[in-house]
């Protein structure tokens, strides 16, 4: 790969590390990064013209590098790589705060942009049924999966649920922000200014991964939220919107597709689990926090009387 890279780029490499699938290497002082490309290649022209902006604007985005034959995508054994030069130090870590300010540096209306993701409802449906279909063909050798998959479906369903209300009964006023397909915890700028990750969202996308990441952590992200709601104005649409995306378990989903292309064992899946309770009592104290904001219809099973 060194060699391809140096023949592709004009680039002289001392040392070239690997990540998995990703490599890294500093020249003239930068750091970069050769990563295989995860999107779609119609996504390319807005995620350079949107990280384009962004620099213009003094943001430090990772800056896309483009190859000898001026094309951003490299083909390297059949596999589409896109080189980043990293301006931003990478292991700076990126708060809440940081967060709101970045999404608000660049705000577009759906129309203007391929990079458009709202459609959650029917994207979280979608999985779930090729889930429980994996799930129908695995037999019994994943044992932690088989005793903990139901219940988080029973959250995902939770979460549609909340989207499909939203979306049929109120009405949509929201910001449409500059936002990620995820949001990890510790939030290191390596992936927040990565514009591979880039997508346009409400506002609250990021937010919510933010804390759900953070919670698992042994973060105290209610205090977080907390905060950000007495600073951040909502409409009735957002918030519910925001406890559908806390509602649903990704944080155990994205762990599930892991072990199912054996890129994790199952037992990652433990410390999710053994916090099922801690993270109920995070869902219903969450729930009354956003219901001194605006009236949320109340999940059964889930949501405690206030003095139970």
């Amino acid at each position: 790969m060194k060699s391809d890279i140096e023949y592709f780029y004009n680039f002289k490499i001392n040392e070239l590390n690997q990540n998995n699938n990703y490599y890294s290497f500093i020249y003239n002082y930068d750091n970069y990064y050769f990563v295989p490309l995860n999107r779609p290649l119609e996504d390319l022209k807005d995620l350079l013209l949107v990280s384009q902006e962004l620099n213009n604007k003094k943001i430090n985005t990772h800056q896309f590098i483009f190859n000898k034959d001026q094309k951003l995508v490299t083909v390297i054994d059949e596999v589409n790589y896109i080189m980043l030069k990293l301006n931003e130090n990478p292991q700076k870590e990126i708060d809440l705060i940081d967060i709101v300010n970045f999404q608000n540096s660049l705000i577009l209306n759906p129309e203007k942009s391929k990079l458009y993701r709202n459609d959650w409802a029917n994207l979280w449906a979608s999985k779930i049924d090729y889930f429980e279909y994996q799930i129908s063909q695995i037999g019994k050798e994943k044992e932690i999966i088989l005793n903990s998959f139901s219940y988080y479906v029973g959250l995902a369903e939770n979460a549609i649920s909340y989207v499909n209300y939203a979306n049929e009964t109120l009405k949509k006023d929201f910001i449409l922000n500059l936002s990620h397909k995820r949001i990890f915890y510790p939030n290191y700028a390596l992936n927040f200014y990565n514009p591979l990750s880039f997508i346009f969202d409400l506002r609250i996308r990021d937010i919510a991964s933010y804390l759900k990441n953070g919670f698992f952590q042994k973060e105290d992200v209610y205090l977080e939220l907390e905060n950000y709601l007495k600073t951040n104005k909502l409409s009735n649409y957002e918030y519910h919107m925001l406890y559908a995306r806390l509602l649903y378990p990704s944080y155990y989903f994205d762990l599930y597709e892991k072990i199912m292309n054996n890129e994790e064992k199952e037992e990652v899946l433990l410390p999710i689990i053994s916090l099922v309770d801690e993270y109920e009592l995070f869902l219903n104290d969450v729930y009354y926090l956003i219901s001194s904001y605006t009236h949320l219809e109340k999940i059964d099973w889930l949501i405690k009387n206030k003095g139970n």
